[in-house]
C-alpha cells in the first residue's frame, strides 16, 4: 500500500519518516493544515503562512514553556536567564544583552580565524580518499567559532559539545529524556567564568560580566552569576549542534547535486545562495515547539489553550503556495526566504554566524575536493524530534 493511500500519521519520533518525510508534509499542509496527534497529544502546523504567523504570535504561542516537544510536555522548571525559553518583556531584554555576540563587527573579527581553523581541519585529508563532512569538520568548526565569541578555552570545548550532544540526542524512535526538576544547568561553565572575571578579554563573556541593564522589575542590575552561567549555556548549546548540522547537510546534498556543485567552485560568488538554499531544502531544525497560551480558531478547528504545538518547519520550507517547485533544489530562487531561523521575536540570534560558517565552510572544502560521493553505507542519522541530519557522513572523494 503506497503512503498516499494509507493514513496520515505524523509522530516526529517515527525512525522511518527520517529518509524521507517530505511526502507526510505534503499530506500534513494538503489534507491536515492543522493536525492532531491524538496518541502523542500534540497540535501540528505545516503551511509557510501559519508557521510564520506562529513565530511572530508570541502572546498566543508562548516559548516560556520550552520550545522542544518532549520539553513542553514534560514541563520542567525553566532556570532564569534561559532566554530561548522566555517570552516578551524578559525575552526581549535578554535577548539584546546577548545580541552583543553577533554583531557585524565581531562577525568581522572572528571570520579570519573561522577560516584559519577551517583550513587546519582540512589540510590533513589533501591527498586522501576519505573526508566526513560531521566528524572531520561539522564537529569541530562550529565549536571552535562559537569557543571564540564566548571567549570559552580551547580545552573545554570539546566536553561542552559532547555534552549538549548527549542532552539533545535521543534513541532512534523515541522521545529525548527530560528531567522536570533539573532540565537545563550550566555548571561546567563555572570555573571559567570565575577565571574570566579575573582574567577579562575581547568576547562576550567578559563584556556580560560588567553590562548593567535594567530587568523587567524596573530593576537596574548586573547579570547574577547563574544567570550568566545559562546565557553561556544556552549559546554554546546552540552553536555546537545546529551549525554542526548545516554543515553535514552541505556535504550530503552537493554531494547528490554534482552539477551544482561544480557550478558553485567555479563562481564562489554563489557561496550565500547555495548555503540559504540548503537551510530551506533541509534545514537543521526540522520543528520547533510552542505552549498554546489561549484557544485558537484556526482551520475550522479548535487549538485549545494548554497545548503542544509543532511547528513544523521543514514542512512549510517546502510548500508550494510559498515557494515555486519547492522540492527543486534551486541555488537561483528569488522567491524569497525560508522560516529556518524563526521570525519575529525569536528569529535566531546566531544566523549571521551560521551562514558564515557554512559558506567558509563550504568555500574550503571545494577548493580542495571539488569532487565527492557520500558513501552511504557508512551515514549514520541523528535522532531527535526537533533536529534533522548527520550523526557521520563520509565521503569518497575523487
Amino acid at each position: 500500500m503506497s503512503i498516499a493511500s494509507e493514513e496520515l500519521h505524523y509522530d516526529p519520533y517515527t525512525v522511518e519518516l527520517a529518509p524521507d518525510p517530505n511526502e507526510v508534509y505534503r499530506r500534513l499542509r494538503e489534507e491536515a493544515p492543522l493536525y492532531h496527534n491524538e496518541e502523542k497529544d500534540f497540535w501540528a502546523l505545516s503551511r509557510f503562512a501559519d508557521i510564520e504567523a506562529a513565530f511572530r504570535d508570541v502572546d498566543r504561542y508562548s516559548s516560556a514553556h520550552g520550545n522542544i516537544l518532549e520539553v513542553i510536555k514534560a514541563d520542567p522548571a525553566i532556570p532564569p536567564g534561559m532566554f530561548i525559553n522566555e517570552d516578551p518583556p524578559d525575552h526581549t531584554i535578554h535577548r539584546a544583552l546577548v545580541a552583543r555576540a553577533f554583531t557585524p563587527r565581531r562577525m568581522r573579527d572572528v571570520e579570519d580565524r573561522i577560516r584559519a581553523f577551517c583550513v587546519s581541519c582540512l589540510e590533513p585529508f589533501e591527498g586522501a580518499d576519505r573526508f566526513d563532512f560531521v566528524a572531520d569538520l561539522g564537529d569541530e568548526l562550529p565549536m571552535r567559532a562559537i569557543g571564540m565569541l564566548l571567549g570559552i578555552p580551547d580545552s573545554m570545548q570539546p566536553a561542552e559539545r559532547d555534552r549538549t550532544d548527549r542532552r539533545l540526542h535521543s534513541e532512534a524512535g523515541s522521545p529525548m529524556a527530560v528531567r522536570r526538576d533539573r532540565y537545563f544547568t550550566a555548571d561546567s561553565f563555572g570555573e571559567y567564568v570565575d577565571w574570566r572575571a579575573e582574567h577579562p578579554s575581547d568576547d562576550l563573556v567578559t563584556e556580560l560580566l560588567g553590562v548593567e541593564f535594567t530587568d523587567s522589575s524596573g530593576v537596574t542590575r548586573r547579570l547574577t552569576r547563574d544567570e550568566l552561567l545559562i546565557f553561556v549555556g544556552v549559546i554554546a548549546g546552540a552553536g555546537f549542534e545546529t551549525t554542526g548540522r548545516l554543515i553535514g547537510w552541505l556535504g550530503r546534498i552537493l554531494g547528490d547535486h554534482p552539477d551544482v556543485r561544480r557550478e558553485v567552485a567555479a563562481d564562489p560568488s554563489l557561496l550565500p545562495s547555495v548555503v540559504d538554499e540548503v537551510l530551506r531544502y533541509e534545514p537543521t531544525g526540522a520543528s520547533i515547539a510552542r505552549y498554546v497560551n489561549v484557544d485558537v480558531q484556526l482551520h475550522g478547528q479548535t487549538l485549545p489553550a494548554g497545548s503542544a504545538l509543532m511547528l513544523v518547519v521543514a514542512a512549510g520550507n517546502r510548500d508550494p503556495r510559498r515557494f515555486t517547485d519547492p522540492d527543486r533544489f534551486d541555488i537561483h530562487r528569488t522567491d524569497g526566504t525560508h522560516l529556518t531561523f524563526g521570525h519575529g521575536a525569536h528569529f535566531c540570534l546566531g544566523a549571521s554566524l551560521a551562514r558564515l560558517e557554512g559558506r567558509i565552510a563550504l568555500e574550503e572544502v571545494l577548493a580542495r575536493f571539488p569532487d565527492w560521493e557520500v558513501d552511504d553505507d557508512a551515514a549514520r542519522r541523528v535522532y531527535t524530534s526537533t533536529m534533522r541530519g548527520w550523526e557521520t557522513l563520509p565521503v569518497h572523494l575523487g
